[in-house]
């Protein structure tokens, strides 16, 4: 403990950060079972037991949200999470440092931008009155509607969060690739292996456990596609279209006040997302990874 005094006080903020936020909120999964009135706090507001839960599953505004968040976090599984991966390949294989240190540092960019400049970007870019549909416009071709557009609203969302998280997110896939025993490169272009093979049989293999632990803890968070993104968007497309979970637990607890049904919405997320987590790392011990834990 005092030999390694400083980093445990470098780790104590962001310890405290999950013990309030995190582990403490816990204790607010009591006003599911509420009908919590926050004049009267949770000592002496009325219990209901399951009546909020026998509500959602009748509620036919929570199973729109519920198919929502379900073809969106599909989207993102499909298309954002190998988008780093190849990326990160394309960033290992170029030969100049400086050429590579300027690529990641430009793809790392929109990471810290806010969902609010991103959405405006896109706006300004792909809106009826962008910069895509003046240049259309100019070449006597009609517009195209995709902000503000039900239909494109999921595609674009995902190609959001590829445009402003991919690059961040190669970081870790990037450490991986730089473990990877450039000898076994060697040996597999000595025996002739093309780049696809060696990619195949060396590479891939070598970031398996890394690409499996990741995907597990995607699973385990596939319910929380996030809340800023959706919530910005949500009047330009309709509830119809743009409602997920986030933002139905958002508007119901707080726009509504209906704080009882909106904790009984984020405890079956949670629980949901629990059940995802162990299922997804039951399969990766069966593939012979580690996974998050081990059983």
């Amino acid at each position: 403990m005092r030999a390694d005094r400083i980093l445990l006080l470098l780790l104590l903020p962001g310890l405290l950060y999950f013990l309030v936020f995190h582990y403490g909120a816990l204790f607010g999964n009591v006003l599911a079972f509420q009908d919590y009135v926050p004049f009267l706090g949770v000592r002496d507001s009325e219990w209901v037991g399951l009546a909020h839960f026998e509500r959602m599953f009748t509620d036919p505004l929570f199973w729109s949200a519920v198919t929502n968040t379900v073809l969106i976090a599909v989207l993102q599984l499909a298309f954002f999470f190998p988008a780093p991966l190849a990326l990160a390949l394309l960033l290992h294989s170029i030969a100049g440092d400086t050429l590579r240190k300027f690529v990641q540092s430009v793809v790392y960019l929109p990471h810290f931008l806010s969902w609010v400049i991103v959405i405006a970007l896109f706006q300004h870019m792909l809106g009826g009155a962008g910069v895509i549909n003046g240049w259309l416009a100019d070449l006597g071709v009609g517009g195209i509607s995709i902000i503000g557009n039900p239909d494109a609203y999921k595609p674009l969302v995902v190609a959001q969060v590829i445009w402003k998280e991919c690059g961040w997110a190669t970081i870790i896939f990037l450490a991986a690739l730089s473990q990877v025993d450039e000898q076994m490169y060697e040996a597999a272009a000595l025996d002739g292996a093309s780049w696809w093979r060696r990619l195949w049989h060396v590479t891939l293999p070598a970031i398996r456990p890394v690409i499996i632990l990741l995907l597990v803890l995607r699973l385990g968070e596939f319910l929380s596609i996030g809340f800023e993104q959706f919530f910005l968007q949500r009047q330009s497309v309709g509830a119809e279209a743009g409602e997920v979970l986030d933002t139905f637990v958002y508007y119901t607890g707080f726009a509504s006040g209906d704080f009882g049904y909106a904790a009984a919405v984020g405890l079956f997320k949670g629980v949901i997302g629990i059940a995802l987590i162990y299922t997804a790392n039951k399969v990766a011990h069966r593939f012979g990874e580690q996974g998050v834990y081990k059983s």
